[in-house]
């Protein structure tokens, strides 16, 4: 199987932008712990664990494929925030962005009837699918819980049990 230049061009860029958000993650769960929110980094650490795969899949993807997968030099990512809710913004913001990423991969896979690639994106579409839905779900506790030092406290627990309901509930699916 060989893709395209264009996929291939494509794919590294999501490599790239998943390097970014494993460095992003990682910093932002040192912020946490740094702040005293252990809870927070444990999720955002594990966070980074699972960008680390998506970004894996993607290079085992482009090796299989016969083309080259281009692992980036990665910037400096933010490492203060203003709040915990902060770092959740953050992360949404970069998910979402991660989603319009995937979104363009499948249309370049749909335009140049790639159905091998298009049906390797799905798995990706259902992930992003999930992340969105996981940091929105996260960002409403700050609204029904309030942002007063023992709310926040309590968010910060609950995120030590979240992450790993989450990695269950996706290793039962896989």
């Amino acid at each position: 199987m060989r893709i395209s230049s264009q996929m291939e061009k494509a794919i590294n860029d999501q490599i790239a932008y998943e390097a970014s958000a494993i460095n992003a993650y990682v910093a932002t769960g040192s912020w946490c712990e740094r702040a005293g929110y252990d809870g927070s980094a444990a999720f955002f650490f594990e966070q980074a664990v699972e960008e680390n795969t998506h970004m894996l899949k993607f290079v085992h993807y482009l090796n299989n494929a016969e083309a080259e997968a281009i692992i980036p030099a990665i910037e400096k990512p933010q490492s203060k925030f203003d709040s915990l809710e902060s770092t959740f913004q953050a992360a949404l913001k970069s998910e979402q962005t991660v989603t319009k990423l995937i979104n363009n991969l499948v249309e370049i896979a749909e335009k140049e009837k790639d159905r091998a690639t298009y049906l390797f994106l799905q798995w990706f579409v259902s992930e992003q699918v999930e992340e969105e839905i996981l940091f929105q779900t996260i960002l409403q506790k700050f609204e029904i819980f309030g942002r007063e030092k023992l709310a926040v406290y309590q968010i910060d627990q609950f995120l030590a049990s979240i992450r790993s309901q989450v990695m269950a509930k996706k290793q039962s699916s896989s």
